[in-house]
């Protein structure tokens, strides 16, 4: 049967609304005429106009970036030192992007739709358990589960506030889904919690500093990966595909770039 290819990733850009100012990407073009002395330097004396086609040298890019920009996986070293303290054996060092198991990366897909949720509400367990009865849906161990909210057509709108929109996912519902074997999750926001403009209210007005990311540091008790930035969750139904969300290998990294794709057999 033909597959159908539904890409899931922004595209990683200049003037990108997906970072705050300090942490945006810098990407610096080169022409193929720029790279002329390059090419000179590996065929010393050689007449490298004469090379096939003419237009000598070759296009490339520098780009200086985070491993947190642009859709990419989290590993749970981004979230605590340790992970696993609510799995049989106890707590472990928590694995960086490059030790993470990649059967993890290529499951089915499921989709928990949430653009009605107001900016910066926390999704609570309950509420994933409704719309997984909504979608007749019944989580198994490595399903990926991505959440789609307001963030993602603030997104593809270009929307300058786009960091502080979209629903997060608290503690209680991260771990409703890591204690039924998922292992990946994902989300079109900025983050996988509620945009710190808002936690930051509700820490004021609460005084309780465990509000701080809460959905990460589900982590610390079981060990898990999150997709942040993902793209184009409209375009994809609420199951009946694969996903696949491979990290970039970085050596003791705590996230990698990945070309997330949603992956029908039709």
């Amino acid at each position: 049967m033909p597959r159908r290819y539904v890409d899931l990733s922004m595209t990683l850009c200049n003037d990108v609304v997906s970072d705050p100012p300090f942490l945006k990407p810098e990407i610096t073009y080169q022409r193929h005429a720029d790279t002329r002395h390059e090419l000179e330097q590996f065929f010393p004396g050689c007449d490298i106009d004469g090379i096939h086609g003419g237009e000598p040298f070759c296009a490339s890019e520098w780009v200086k970036l985070t491993t947190h920009s642009g859709t990419h996986v989290d590993a749970p070293w981004h979230y605590h030192p340790r992970q696993d303290a609510a799995l049989p054996g106890g707590e472990r060092p928590a694995l960086t992007i490059d030790q993470m198991p990649l059967e993890w990366f290529f499951n089915p897909g499921v989709k928990l739709d949430f653009r009605d949720r107001p900016d910066g509400h926390v999704v609570t367990a309950a509420e994933v358990a409704a719309e997984l009865d909504r979608i007749g849906h019944v989580l198994r161990p490595l399903d990926i589960v991505v959440v789609n909210t307001s963030a993602g057509m603030a997104l593809a709108n270009r929307d300058p506030a786009y960091v502080a929109r979209g629903a997060g996912v608290g503690y209680e519902a991260t771990m409703y889904l890591l204690e039924r074997g998922v292992r990946v999750t994902g989300t079109d926001a900025w983050s996988w919690d509620a945009p710190f403009g808002h936690t930051a209210r509700r820490v004021a007005e609460t005084g309780d500093a465990g509000l701080i990311w809460e959905g990460h540091r589900a982590g610390v008790d079981i060990g898990y990966c999150h997709i942040e930035k993902l793209h184009n969750l409209e375009a994809i139904p609420a199951t009946g595909f694969m996903i696949s969300c491979f990290p970039h290998k970085i050596a003791g990294a705590s996230a990698g770039w990945t070309r997330a794709v949603a992956i029908f057999e039709d």
